[in-house]
């Protein structure tokens, strides 16, 4: 992936910023909606949205229907409805192009790129995530341009490529403190400390999740703490083995979930109960939790979720006497699965998961039509 020419500097406007140790604010709720939390729940946020928007296209304010279009559809995105979050970005970019609105061009495009990443249309993320980092950059939006690099960078980190986005991280990270912005410092830090964890680095993952959690608490960033607090529950139970203190954490961290309707992050928080009870030999409980969030994340249309939950049940049901055939057969499904949506990291999960369960070489089915690669 590339992503070097998006890495340049962008003159910063002092009305999108915010001091040093200011509290967590949504840029993405803007306009009418502004005064937002960024811990108001999704509900909410979709009901006063819809109210502003349809204020907005009476009276004919295209600059407001973009911008209160840009709210409707993050909360139905985080709310899994992923056809009403394509119709409005799409809305939402019509108005801003119409107004002339260079930067909630930027930020329309940035929440199609995103919906387009959590649908697995990893190619389309990336199109439409780079032409909303160059329309942040000539509008001078420094929080879209911040958030669509940011995009790019977590599109590439959860594809495995940590070599090409490592550095990008770094960079948002160190732009976000110095802009006093808490979410994306949080998010910078639960990024690293992810790859971190991902190739063995346990000891700096959890230091770095621990650090995301006290900033996020620190600038009273619920959502932002819910997953430092899963990233933490992951390690302590790999690292230390500690299974009831990672599921205490993933206990309080659902609880914001749920709180704030946070649809995505407690299907992903659920998969991780899965992953901690399966470690622990617990598989019956691992299943039930898997099929928990093979649910959700289905009713997402959340590809990524939706396969890694697939993978941890595969698992459970085969050491719970699963037929290894049958194993064999789905293990090798979501090996062309993750590889066709282009998650590397994932595609060698599934490699060691046939190790680890004795199913022996899988079949090579990239050839079946019902593989073949589809358009983004």
């Amino acid at each position: 992936m590339a992503v070097r020419h998006m890495t340049r500097t962008t003159r910063q406007d002092p009305t999108r910023t915010r001091p040093a140790g200011t509290k967590a604010f949504a840029p993405e709720y803007q306009g009418a909606l502004g005064a937002l939390s960024v811990n108001a729940s999704l509900s909410d946020v979709l009901v006063q949205g819809a109210t502003q928007l349809r204020a907005a296209e009476q009276a004919g304010e295209e600059k407001e229907m973009a911008r209160c279009g840009l709210a409707v559809a993050e909360a139905h995105r985080r709310l899994g409805n992923v056809t009403e979050a394509d119709r409005a970005w799409k809305a939402s970019y019509r108005a801003a192009r119409s107004a002339g609105d260079v930067g909630a061009m930027a930020w329309a495009l940035w929440s199609g790129g995103t919906l387009a990443r959590q649908r697995g249309a990893l190619p389309l993320a990336y199109r439409l995530l780079r032409r909303a980092a160059d329309l942040g950059e000539r509008g001078d939006d420094v929080l879209a341009r911040g958030y669509s690099l940011a995009g790019l960078a977590e599109t590439g980190r959860i594809q495995g490529d940590y070599e090409a986005v490592g550095a990008l991280h770094d960079q948002l990270l160190t732009e976000a403190r110095g802009r006093g912005e808490v979410r994306h410092t949080v998010w910078a830090l639960e990024g690293i400390a992810q790859m971190h964890r991902n190739t063995g680095s346990y000891d700096r993952a959890l230091e770095l999740f621990e650090e995301a959690a006290r900033t996020a608490a620190a600038g009273d960033d619920r959502r932002g703490r819910a997953w430092a607090l899963r990233g933490i529950a992951d390690v302590v139970s790999v690292r230390d083995e500690d299974t009831e203190r990672a599921l205490a954490l993933l206990s309080e961290a659902e609880a914001d979930c749920r709180g704030m309707h946070l649809s995505s992050a407690l299907a992903y928080n659920h998969k991780m109960r899965g992953n901690v009870l399966y470690r622990a030999g617990r598989y019956t409980e691992a299943r039930d939790i898997y099929r928990q969030a093979l649910g959700r994340f289905a009713a997402m249309d959340e590809q990524r979720g939706t396969a890694l939950s697939r993978l941890g049940l595969a698992k459970s049901l085969a050491r719970l006497g699963r037929p290894r055939s049958a194993t064999r057969a789905e293990l090798a499904e979501l090996r062309d699965t993750f590889a066709r949506i282009g998650l590397h990291h994932a595609r060698s999960m599934v490699e060691r998961a046939a190790t680890e369960l004795g199913t022996g070489p899988l079949p090579d089915t990239s050839a079946s039509p019902a593989n073949a690669p589809s358009r983004p």
